[in-house]
């Protein structure tokens, strides 16, 4: 019998350990990945929290179960999708027709735009920067410098920009943005242990594995300061440091001083890809803006499109490890699907 077609939509760590998962129960898989490796966001990534384990061994792990079994088409972007009866085209940038019995969307994420917070002053001072520019430092060894060279001396970290704000209609938790902080800062320390360290914070959310010990080592191994207060405002100095007002929630009082560099811990958005697919196809959203599953605790790889699925962080924000597990999990619900057992075709 003829292998029936999946066509998974982005080759980030969800798509590639999907695919992984539906090549070894024989199905013919193909990825559409628009950039020209796998791995997505990961790629960007040195050191995973909490354990500050390489991104690439992660990678290293993900590709043994891709290479040399599921076709992969990189450089490329989905402009088209139809279905016929039970079978899906889907038509490429390239001019490219793939036909699948079934879709997987896994399309994940962007990062929230920091210069939508003007008040907080991305692109407009030279020494803000976001956690996204600060692992891309790490990532390429790069020294940890002010903009006109010098050693920062004091750093501070503004956790849940573009998450759980009203007034840029992002009311969601991003949910990785406070143990992304607590790493960074740790790393900062390693570096340059003679800094002063400070993170910014609405409250704590340290919600996997290993987190909260990492936030505690943080304070107590590293000496990082954690304020509980939300950044009303930035500013530069003459001298090209940054001034910062902040309201300390738990002493009562405002508080203002001067950093030498500012991070800003930007959250996830719906990427555009998700967007895109979503117009394609007519894929319901939720309330968050994200992929909106047939059912919060019982079918959360299951779209409103009969035949397409979700795997990863396009639903809502995850960890790595929560992505790899969903990404495992439709798999299965996609073959059930294939197969015609109850699990792929039931609906709330």
């Amino acid at each position: 019998m003829e292998k029936k077609k999946i066509v998974v939509i982005g080759g980030g760590i969800a798509g590639m350990e999907s695919s992984s998962f539906l090549a070894a129960m024989d199905y013919d898989v193909t990825i559409i990945e628009k950039a020209d490796k796998l791995g997505g966001h990961v790629r960007n990534w040195e050191r995973l929290f909490p354990t500050m384990r390489l991104g690439a061994e992660v990678l290293d792990f993900l590709n043994q179960g891709v290479e040399g079994k599921v076709n992969v088409v990189y450089n490329t972007e989905v402009t088209d999708i139809t279905k016929k009866k039970d079978v899906f085209t889907i038509t490429t940038d390239g001019g490219k027709n793939i036909e699948a019995d079934a879709i997987l969307v896994t399309t994940g994420y962007d990062l929230f735009d920091a210069q939508k917070k003007e008040e907080y002053g991305y692109k407009i001072y030279d020494n803000v920067i976001t956690s996204s520019d600060l692992e891309m430092l790490f990532t390429e060894g790069k020294k940890i410098l002010t903009a006109d060279g010098k050693i920062p001396k004091r750093i501070g970290f503004v956790h849940c920009v573009g998450s759980r704000d009203e007034k840029v209609g992002n009311a969601y938790c991003s949910k990785v943005c406070c143990v992304t902080a607590v790493k960074q800062a740790v790393e900062i320390k390693d570096r340059l242990p003679e800094a002063e360290v400070f993170c910014f914070y609405m409250d704590m959310r340290m919600f996997g594995m290993h987190f909260e010990f990492l936030y505690k080592e943080a304070q107590e191994k590293y000496g990082v300061n954690f304020i509980r207060g939300r950044l009303s405002e930035a500013s530069e100095n003459m001298d090209g440091s940054i001034v910062i007002k902040v309201e300390d929630t738990l002493a009562g009082k405002p508080l203002r001083m001067n950093l030498d560099l500012l991070v800003l811990m930007v959250g996830f958005v719906p990427s555009e890809g998700s967007n895109k697919v979503g117009k394609m196809i007519g894929l319901h959203t939720g309330p968050n803006k994200f992929f909106k599953t047939q059912d919060q605790h019982t079918l959360t790889n299951v779209s409103n499109i009969e035949g397409v699925f979700f795997a990863g962080a396009c639903t809502s924000p995850k960890t790595i490890t929560e992505t790899i597990t969903d990404a495992r999990a439709a798999a299965v619900t996609v073959a059930d699907f294939l197969n015609d057992q109850p699990l792929g075709r039931r609906t709330i």
